[in-house]
């Protein structure tokens, strides 16, 4: 018995051992051994599907260029699937090909177990938001801080499959990226009902604080946790998607100048916050990856990125821009999706995430800073 226990305790402690040099081996080579993903409808990839909410893209033509709706609130790919696939992928021109089986998958699903969640998982959540009341009006949301009460306990199985040691080489070469807040702006700040009361008693500069303040506290518990290598997103211009557009006439062709105004003080004070981490968190590698730059050049060039068309839904029902209500049944859908930047009255096209992934992957520091996705990567915690 004391022979067969020492063998077991041996056996045990090579398989550890030959899974940190896998994860290092992986790390020097550029590649990623798992894919965190937090965040909101931009990133969520079907976790919306498993709750009562009426945040959901799993009906169609959602989906579309899947075959079938996924959850995903786009026609194909949301921007961290594309960083996945091109992180061991310098070309997938035929990403149609793979199967959902191929992308990071929703923490909710019932087939996210076992060792798979050894490569990673997504924690987003459709209408989730930095703040636990934001996206209220769409009752189930998963928001921050459950996203990481959700991580925390994926942190406990990866420990208990592949033990501590090798669990936390896993997690500090594994890529972490939080694509959150657009919704503490859209679906809490600014919605409608509620917007012209709530701008009276909290004035923008108090609100914008508020955010960071919570966000800092969610971030230094996801490096408590084990993450050190962290894509940290800012918020997109939100005062051009087509729904701003719809419900603010009188802005004309132009965005709506007061939410795109809410977002860059917001980003001025994230971009400040990612160093104050870097500074202060222990081999931690945080990098600001400035959306609203990425998606502001689109939109203002659209047409040398290829597209035709920047201001409107490919999938609508109605309105100028198509922007008032969400993708469903009832929508239309435009003939060529490659030439709109956005998909829904909220969200970009696949088309446009492709653009926006690549240039996070490969991109200098006007766009992500103080390195991109693949130097993120190769980088030593």
């Amino acid at each position: 018995m004391e022979n067969l226990s020492s063998r077991t305790v041996f056996t045990t402690i090579l398989l550890q051992l030959s899974t940190i040099l896998v994860f290092l081996e992986m790390s020097l080579a550029g590649n990623i051994p798992a894919n965190f993903v937090f965040g909101d409808s931009l990133v969520d990839v079907g976790n919306n599907n498993y709750i009562a909410s009426l945040s959901k893209a799993n009906y169609v033509p959602n989906g579309i260029d899947f075959g079938n709706p996924t959850g995903r609130y786009t026609n194909g790919r949301t921007i961290v699937d594309i960083i996945g696939k091109l992180s061991t992928h310098s070309v997938l021109s035929t990403w149609q090909e793979l199967g959902l089986k191929d992308f990071t998958p929703p923490y909710l699903a019932p087939t996210t177990a076992g060792d798979e969640v050894l490569q990673g998982v997504n924690y987003a959540s459709g209408g989730g938001g930095i703040l636990n009341y934001t996206g209220k009006i769409f009752g189930g949301r998963i928001n921050l801080d459950a996203q990481m009460d959700n991580f925390a306990n994926t942190r406990q199985d990866v420990i208990s499959r592949i033990g501590s040691q090798a669990a936390m080489k896993l997690l500090e070469n594994a890529l972490f990226s939080v694509t959150i807040g657009s919704n503490d702006f859209i679906n809490n700040y600014l919605t409608p009902v509620l917007s012209k009361l709530e701008q009276k008693l909290v004035t923008p500069e108090s609100f914008v604080g508020a955010l960071i303040s919570r966000f800092r506290i969610q971030l230094t518990r996801l490096h408590d946790l084990g993450a050190r290598k962290i894509i940290v997103a800012n918020v997109g211009p939100i005062g051009c998607i087509p729904y701003q557009r719809e419900i603010n006439p009188s802005a004309g062709d132009n965005c709506v100048a007061f939410p795109n105004q809410l977002a860059e003080m917001y980003n001025s004070q994230l971009r400040g916050l990612v160093t104050e981490l870097n500074t202060n968190l222990q081999g931690s590698n945080f990098i600001y990856a400035d959306v609203y730059h990425i998606v502001g050049d689109i939109i203002q060039n659209y047409q040398s990125y290829g597209f035709e068309n920047a201001n409107s839904a490919c999938c609508y029902v109605a309105g100028r821009y198509g922007g008032l209500i969400p993708c469903g049944p009832p929508s239309k859908v435009c003939a060529e999706r490659s030439k709109y930047v956005f998909w829904d009255p909220y969200h970009p096209s696949d088309a446009a995430n492709s653009i926006i992934a690549k240039r996070l992957l490969d991109g200098d520091s006007t766009v992500i800073w103080p390195m991109n996705v693949r130097q993120l990567m190769k980088s030593q915690p």
